[in-house]
Order: structure tokens, then C-alpha cells, then sequence
């Protein structure tokens, strides 16, 4: 009789990673965006970075530099489903404040000020919320990308309709904050 179970592969470790990528040019880009996915909570701890800078043998603060610049690494964990809001000048004269404003007030986030970071995590890790400069879907737009999926012409009664649909996934144990 055929065996039924499947094999798993096994994630790398933080230290597999580092040997995959190591003399490579370009490679702590790669590795940044390895090591991010590694972690349950979908961000760049302190002692990740450290990690990747002495297994690349790379000063801490370009390692630093390169997690900062680009907005796709996070350095404070993220929620159990993301929300990223374009606020591009389309996006923004098609109501996108508006959907930002209704997404933050249905996940109970007060005081979050676009003009000081451009992302926040409900208390219980249920979500993350993101802002954007552009999509580069002005024509679509507003848009608003929902757990990778973007969704293009978004409406608040839309937005309501999908931030619902999230909270049928239970969130996870939120993470400790510093």
C-alpha cells in the first residue's frame, strides 16, 4: 500500500540563509527579504539584523540602511493580514483619506498620524495598516492592496466588506512590544 504522508521541506534558518547569499552581489537585498519571511510576525528584529550583518560581515548600519530605505521591511512586527493604502495624488483625490480614515476606525486604531510613520499594528496583531506613495495603478484608482491582493476602484462600502471577511481568521498571540 502507497505511503500517504508528504514530505514538508523544512524552512532554512536565519544562518542557511546567510551561506545561500553570502559573495553574492546584491545579496542583502535577497537575504533582508529571506530573513523577513522567516519570522512569524513578518519584520527585521534587532538581533536579526545583527545576525545578517556579522554573517555577511557587513557594518550594522548599512545592513540598517538597506532595511530602512525600502519600505517593504519592517522593523516592529506586523499583524495577521496587512492593508496597504495608496495615497497617491489619484489615489488621494478619489477618496483614499477616506478609506485610510474607515480602515483605521474599523480595526479600533485612534491617534495614527500618516505624517509620522506610514504603518501601525492593531494591539492583538489582527492587522497591519500601510500607506504608500503609489501603486503606480492611478487609473484604478483609489486602490488598496488587502493580504497581497490589490483591489482597484475601492469603495469604503468594499473596504468594510473585505476588512469583515479578515476577521473570519482568527488573529494570532500579539507579539511583545519593546
Amino acid at each position: 500500500m502507497p505511503s500517504t504522508t508528504t514530505t514538508q521541506r523544512k524552512a532554512p534558518t536565519l544562518d542557511e540563509l546567510i551561506e545561500r547569499h553570502k559573495g553574492k552581489p546584491g545579496a542583502l537585498l535577497g537575504l533582508l527579504e529571506n530573513a523577513q519571511e522567516l519570522e512569524k510576525f513578518r519584520y527585521l528584529s534587532e538581533p536579526t539584523l545583527r545576525r545578517i550583518a556579522e554573517g555577511m560581515a557587513l557594518p550594522l548600519s548599512q545592513v540598517y540602511s538597506v532595511a530602512t530605505f525600502y519600505s517593504f521591511f519592517n522593523l516592529e512586527p506586523q499583524g495577521l493580514h496587512s492593508l496597504v493604502v495608496c495615497r497617491g495624488t489619484a489615489c488621494h483625490t478619489r477618496g483614499s483619506l477616506e478609506l485610510l480614515e474607515t480602515a483605521l476606525a474599523r480595526l479600533g486604531i485612534e491617534g495614527f498620524r500618516e505624517d509620522e510613520s506610514n504603518s501601525v499594528t492593531t494591539p492583538d496583531g489582527f492587522a497591519s495598516i500601510r500607506t504608500v506613495a503609489c501603486f503606480g495603478q492611478c487609473a484604478l484608482a483609489p486602490v488598496v492592496q488587502v493580504d497581497g491582493t490589490i483591489h482597484s476602484r475601492m469603495t469604503v462600502g468594499k473596504l468594510v466588506a473585505a476588512i469583515e471577511k479578515l476577521r473570519k481568521v482568527p488573529a494570532p498571540e500579539a507579539p511583545k512590544s519593546k
